[in-house]
């Protein structure tokens, strides 16, 4: 038995796993002390996910963008480099997408390539801004990326406020043209006679008909593959990780330090981007004035951890985000308890989370006891 807990602490995953039990016995917890039965708030908390397909395939749906902000800042630790804006290039990839969506009219299909191309080029050069400043200046990415995010969020109410851009009578710019759009199913589809007898006809199609699906999750599962495969199989994802596990070794090996920099903010910049073009694409079609940030790529940091810094585990982790925001919202309507116990649960996880690399060291100290 000892040595079986010996060698379950050295792998990450068991952190994972020990860290989100710790964030559902945080949450019961405080659902227990706000006065709410815990085992009621959780099990409504599982059926508000895994009642019906629909829900189901709107945890996906809604997992998309936080999906890319935490691919944005795995990829960017993972290389030596901490992504800290990836909220800003997300709302720049937004930007992107409503602007090109409705004033650059192009066919079917190369037109939402178009924006998706343009949209990560956009945020790829904003984040590498960032390392731009830290390889001239020696400004750490962190504090030079946080306020790119308030740029960034300045400038989208900017464009949104300008009488060319803002539609009369509202706070948000023109709807993106169909051709933009990346839906299965467009909205005014549903409700059309085609759209009720094909529900008619199969059934099964509901859950993603009456969503958001569309191409968005394609693209995401597309993107965490070729990040994986970069980081793991190719030359430069080779120097990317040198550089991330030991700067001053890579630049001993003449390895261009200062070039990779660039490169993995760009691409972390560019993923985030595309993450925030897809929203526009497949939720939103268009941007609106915001009081405050929608919070994008503060998720993704979250989701980042839980994975580990994984590509893949990005999915998963997201996945879970997604849920537990979903699920939390049948909690506050069937029980009337504040959404923010998910978000205490969140914050109890990836606090847990952090403590993960103590776990092979208490595993070592378990060895040399034996």
């Amino acid at each position: 038995m000892r040595k079986f807990v010996i060698q379950a602490l050295k792998k990450p995953f068991t952190a994972v796993m020990i860290a989100i039990l710790i964030g559902f016995l945080v949450g019961a917890v405080t659902l227990a002390l706000g006065g709410f039965d815990p085992g009621r708030g959780y099990s409504l908390l599982i059926t508000g996910v895994t009642s019906n397909t629909r829900r189901m395939a709107q945890v996906l749906v809604n997992a998309v963008p936080i999906i890319m902000t935490g691919l944005a800042v795995s990829f960017a630790v993972r290389t030596g480099m901490f992504n800290i804006g990836a909220d800003g290039q997300f709302i720049m990839g937004q930007v992107t997408g409503a602007i090109l969506g409705y004033y650059v009219p192009m066919p079917a299909i190369i037109h939402p390539l178009f924006i998706m191309v343009c949209a990560f080029v956009v945020g790829g050069l904003y984040a590498s801004f960032a390392a731009y400043l830290k390889n001239r200046f020696g400004i750490h990415e962190v504090i030079s990326s946080i306020m790119l995010n308030w740029n960034a969020y300045y400038f989208m109410n900017f464009i949104v406020n300008m009488k060319s851009v803002k539609v009369p009578g509202s706070q948000h710019s023109p709807e993106i043209f169909d051709t933009a759009k990346i839906t299965f199913f467009s909205r005014e589809f549903r409700t059309t006679a085609e759209g009720e007898a094909l529900l008619a006809k199969h059934p099964w199609l509901e859950s993603v008909v009456r969503t958001d699906a569309g191409y968005a999750i394609l693209v995401m599962i597309a993107v965490t593959l070729l990040l994986w495969v970069i980081l793991k199989y190719t030359r430069i994802g080779f120097e990317l990780r040198a550089v991330g596990y030991n700067y001053h070794a890579a630049e001993f090996a003449a390895m261009p330090v200062k070039r990779n920099a660039l490169l993995s903010m760009f691409i972390s910049g560019g993923t985030a981007a595309l993450g925030g073009a897809m929203l526009v694409m497949s939720t939103s079609y268009f941007i609106t004035m915001l009081g405050a940030t929608e919070g994008y790529g503060w998720d993704g940091i979250s989701v980042a951890l839980i994975a580990g810094n994984h590509p893949i585990g990005c999915i998963f982790a997201g996945l879970l985000y997604s849920a537990l925001k979903l699920g939390g919202t049948e909690i506050q309507s069937r029980m009337g308890a504040p959404t923010e116990i998910i978000n205490i649960m969140i914050g109890a996880l990836v606090l847990c989370i952090a403590f993960a690399p103590a776990l092979p060291r208490l595993a070592e100290r378990l060895e040399r006891k034996e």
